[in-house]
């Protein structure tokens, strides 16, 4: 539904299609121009190839020299494009957002990065100088073709680039997309529970430590095999209903849509109505769950990520994201998702294809930071330190005991930095 035109009679060409125009400018039609590929290939082999088109996707933007910004969160994502942009003639500004979070250990992470990197100008930003998340949302004036949950961290994603533009940045380069491609959907073991079970139940026992999933709704999930317009249809009826666990959105079809309870019955009739509707024709992206995911989660953050370029380069420093350029989401997708995504080691693929171009100890990090503080500080009034100062995790922290943290992520989020 995501896809669907807003307006009557007028058709929306999916992604994986393109609009041939006939020469007479009279007639068109629809012609497939992308097939995702089979996830076969062994890791070994797949790295090397996603090295190559990571690295092509990098050149594509640096070669012409001059100056270029890259984001460095201290991320595999964010540090593997850095590194690979420092090797180009371009002159690269590598900039770090620290986070309010005490556990955020992005900082660490960046400079123990740029500390490879002698010829990259490494501009750490004040934390506090960031504007909060909502700022400014009805100020915006952008001309977007849709609406888009972008606005909601838009002055937050913009507000260093003015700072990079002073510093010649004529392009900036972000590592969003790397959780998306690099890592996968995890519903893929829908599938290997049935063609490798003895595999797949240890690997899910695995991920049940890192995540939490109750064993009977993991147990139910996996043995759903309801096709995907049954399981639509099936939502559609529940949304009113309690949020699901997360093993629903992580192993199934998706996360079933709920409405807030602020939603009037007008709203949730017609929102009703529309996905029986939906239900009734609906086809999966792809008949395996995983890659019907992975193309879900690749689909719904390029469309933010393409309003974010459209304000970027407005603001005067258009950004440019490698990870979601096809040749590289086409290799991530090929590797066997078995090798892929699994809970013993933090994005594998993306690990052992930048081993060589990314010093080994910056590819040793197996967590990642969240911005849950800076929405909390904004929903709370401002009044999140007096409610961490409360909390033990907190205290350890401001003693200066380490806080040891898991590393799983997950390709189902927002874009991150």
């Amino acid at each position: 539904m995501s896809e669907t035109s807003l307006w009557r009679d007028v058709t929306a060409v999916p992604p994986e299609e393109a609009l041939v125009i006939a020469p007479d400018g009279r007639t068109a039609r629809q012609s497939r121009w992308w097939t995702p590929p089979e996830p076969t290939r062994p890791l070994a082999e797949g790295a090397p190839r996603v090295r190559q088109a990571l690295s092509e996707a990098v050149r594509a933007r640096t070669d012409e020299g001059g100056v270029v910004s890259c984001d460095l969160s201290g991320g595999l994502d964010s540090t593997s494009v850095c590194f690979l942009a420092a090797a180009s003639p371009a002159r690269v500004v590598a900039s770090t957002w620290p986070g309010r979070d005490p556990a955020d250990t992005d900082l660490y992470w960046a400079r123990k990065a740029a500390g490879f990197l002698p010829n990259v100008e490494h501009v750490v930003w004040d934390p506090d100088e960031a504007p909060p998340v909502y700022a400014d949302l009805l100020g915006i004036d952008d001309l977007m073709d849709e609406p888009s949950i972008g606005v909601m961290d838009r002055a937050r994603a913009l507000h260093h680039l003015p700072g990079l533009a002073r510093r010649g940045s004529r392009l900036h380069l972000t590592g969003i997309g790397g959780d998306h491609v690099a890592w996968c959907s995890e519903a893929y073991y829908h599938r290997l529970i049935r063609t490798h079970p003895l595999f797949a139940l240890r690997r899910l026992r695995g991920f049940r430590t890192l995540f939490p999933w109750p064993l009977l709704d993991t147990a139910r999930v996996l043995t759903d095999s309801r096709p995907y317009g049954r399981w639509l249809a099936f939502s559609a009826d529940r949304l009113r209903d309690p949020l699901p666990t997360g093993a629903s959105g992580a192993l199934g079809w998706g996360t079933p849509p709920r409405l807030f309870d602020w939603v009037t019955p007008e709203a949730a009739h017609t929102v009703t109505r529309v996905l029986r509707a939906a239900a009734r024709e609906a086809r999966p992206l792809h008949p395996d769950r995983g890659m019907h995911g992975d193309l879900e989660q690749i689909r719904l953050c390029t469309r933010i990520v393409r309003q974010w370029d459209r304000m970027a380069a407005r603001a005067g420093v258009p950004m440019a994201s490698p990870f979601f350029d096809d040749r590289v989401i086409e290799e991530c997708l090929a590797v066997d998702p078995a090798e892929r995504v699994t809970p013993w080691t933090y994005k594998p693929l993306l690990a052992t294809a930048m081993r060589g171009v990314v010093p080994d100890v910056c590819l040793e990090r197996s967590n990642k930071a969240h911005a849950s503080m800076d929405a909390g500080h904004v929903i709370a009034g401002g009044r999140h330190e007096e409610l961490l100062a409360r909390n033990a995790t907190y205290r350890e922290l401001a003693a200066g005991q380490p806080l040891r943290t898991t590393a799983a992520g997950s390709a189902g989020q927002l874009p991150t930095r």
